[in-house]
């Protein structure tokens, strides 16, 4: 996700495994982010809002990051909160 200049660009293309490309598709709907997939091309994302770029990015994040980088994540969390 590449920002042209200062204006934020609405529609992305998301370059990941097909597999993880279908579950971030699912959740992205469930999520009302406006999205398409089809068949062997990559995820297209529409992004009109700061909130939305975030919950792209932790969609995408919940996907792809490893099991040990996501008790990392959580390990700190805990640890910053108590």
């Amino acid at each position: 996700m590449k920002p042209s200049s200062s204006k934020i660009e609405n529609n992305h293309i998301l370059e990941v495994n097909w597999v993880d490309r279908w579950r971030i598709y699912k959740r992205l709907q469930e999520l009302d982010i406006p999205c398409w997939c089809e068949a062997n091309q990559p995820l297209r994302v529409e992004i009109s809002n700061p909130k939305a770029a975030i919950q792209l990015w932790s969609v995408v994040r919940q996907f792809t990051a490893s099991r040990h980088e996501q008790i990392w994540i959580l390990e700190n969390i805990w640890q910053s909160r108590y």
